[in-house]
């Protein structure tokens, strides 16, 4: 019945594994449409000054900032500060964007150790649960599914052989 019983937790625990290996290229996917939804709103909001820039001072937005930070108008030096940060902003998301553009294990490992910490935020506190029926999601489910069932089932050996050595043994006396 034991042995029964661990074998049902075996397939439990490789069952739990697959479910959160799925999950995996399903939180880049969304992460990514994050990146690209704030990347062209940010585009959408720069491209007024753009066509400033473009018309007066070759296309570039930072000879356009450095104009509006030369003036005496403190209006135009708060621009300034928020075309600045604009065009910044579009920079980061447009470097973040082609990050993701990688192998699949690059973007994974981007995304748990360099991402945007706003936007991968963003991204867990809206994340849908979903299953992914797609090659590269069923190859991590299975690893991430093989992993956890080894390593939980390492585990609870471990703890079963230490209670087994740290139990007190009654001891025969030979007469």
């Amino acid at each position: 019945m034991i042995k029964f019983c661990i074998e049902y937790l075996r397939l439990i625990l490789f069952c739990s594994g697959l479910l959160i290996g799925i999950q995996v290229p399903a939180v880049v996917d969304q992460y990514e449409k994050r990146i690209d939804a704030h990347l062209t709103e940010a585009l959408q909001i720069l491209a007024g000054f753009q066509q400033t820039a473009d018309r007066y001072f070759n296309g570039s937005v930072q000879n356009l900032v450095k104009h509006y930070e030369s003036s005496d108008d403190p209006v135009f030096n708060n621009d300034a500060r928020n075309i600045r940060y604009i065009s910044d902003r579009v920079a980061s998301l447009q470097a973040e964007a082609q990050t993701l553009q990688q192998a699949a294990l690059w973007r994974v490992l981007h995304v748990i150790t360099a991402a945007d910490k706003q936007i991968i935020q963003q991204t867990m506190e809206q994340y849908s649960y979903m299953i992914l029926i797609d090659p590269q999601a069923l190859i991590w489910g299975v690893i991430c599914g093989f992993l956890i069932a080894i390593l939980l089932e390492g585990i609870l050996h471990l703890l079963g052989y230490c209670l087994l050595c740290f139990t007190p043994h009654k001891h025969r006396k030979n007469t």
